[in-house]
């Protein structure tokens, strides 16, 4: 939430050149205010444990903030009770006549396969494109985020040798551009990774709308944004909880995969106690984009969204 302050105070312009949220006592009082909607496309087969993760990120702001959840008409999902889809979640056609001020549109284990393969790729693509005219900004996770850019900007996934599997150290990119979204995010920072493929920040230094936040060496092009600011990329999973890796590993195990442990993550030789040091980074990085990306630049009027 933003301080309100005598614009004609000297900390005034200073802390607005810094980007930091400040409002002047005029705005303030005659500012109107309502819940921010937020809608959660959850592509992930343990919709119950992603939804809990990003609902507890998106509650460390002291917005009040209204989530609507999302789940595809064209394929069912088979890991998740159908009482809890039926009770809790919509389907694309209920809501595609609504209005929402954030969107997230989550990872989901199909990376391996070419994005026309998807069961479900012909109503993402439809979704992408209400996106564009119906949300203010929305938030790509992962497999969401190498669809997305694939889909709006034609870059390319690619195959790697070995799953990238664990916790990796990132960079800032440091232009002398203050960017909200990365406000009080370290210089080098860390973020979960769980994925066959890779979207290599070469492929992207070309496109002249997006811009690259942050990069790790080992996992790729990590935060990107289109310069609009309407669209934000996440290659990672900040919104994993301490034991996510672990149990996806000892998932894989159980099933005969050959999976290594994760990297960086395991604080003891035997594999049960877990290093987690990405939380303070992401409740940071979802506390921006709600304010910055979301809040101060959505119309009070919601149905006045538009392209």
């Amino acid at each position: 939430m933003p301080i309100v302050i005598d614009k004609d105070i000297p900390a005034y312009k200073i802390l607005t050149g810094e980007r930091i949220f400040v409002m002047d006592k005029e705005r303030a009082t005659s500012q109107q205010i309502r819940p921010i909607e937020i809608a959660i496309l959850n592509l992930m087969p343990t919709k119950e444990t992603t939804e809990t993760q990003f609902m507890r990120l998106l509650s460390n702001s002291p917005l009040q903030v209204n989530i609507t959840l999302i789940k595809t008409s064209t394929y069912d999902p088979t890991h998740t009770d159908k009482a809890h889809l039926e009770k809790f979640y919509k389907t694309f056609d209920e809501v595609r006549n609504n209005k929402f001020d954030g969107m997230i549109i989550t990872g989901a284990p199909v990376e391996n396969m070419p994005f026309e393969k998807v069961a479900y790729w012909q109503e993402l693509k439809e979704i992408l494109d209400w996106t564009a005219t119906n949300v203010t900004s929305t938030l790509f996770i992962c497999w969401g985020a190498q669809a997305a850019l694939h889909y709006f900007y034609g870059i390319k996934k690619h195959p790697l040798k070995e799953k990238c599997f664990g916790i990796f150290a990132h960079k800032r990119v440091r232009d002398g551009v203050i960017e909200p979204l990365m406000r009080g995010i370290s210089d080098e920072f860390h973020m979960p990774h769980s994925r066959h493929t890779i979207i290599y920040a070469k492929d992207i230094l070309h496109v002249k709308q997006l811009k690259i936040l942050a990069y790790s060496k080992k996992a790729g092009a990590s935060i990107i944004k289109s310069t609009d600011n309407r669209r934000v990329f996440v290659t990672g999973h900040m919104e994993y909880d301490r034991y996510t890796l672990k149990n996806e590993y000892e998932r894989d195990k159980a099933k005969g995969l050959d999976i290594k442990p994760p990297v960086n993550y395991f604080a003891d030789d035997e594999g049960k106690e877990v290093k987690m040091n990405w939380t303070s980074t992401a409740n940071l990085f979802y506390i921006n984009w709600l304010n910055y990306y979301v809040y101060q630049v959505t119309p009070y009027d919601i149905n006045a969204i538009e392209k």
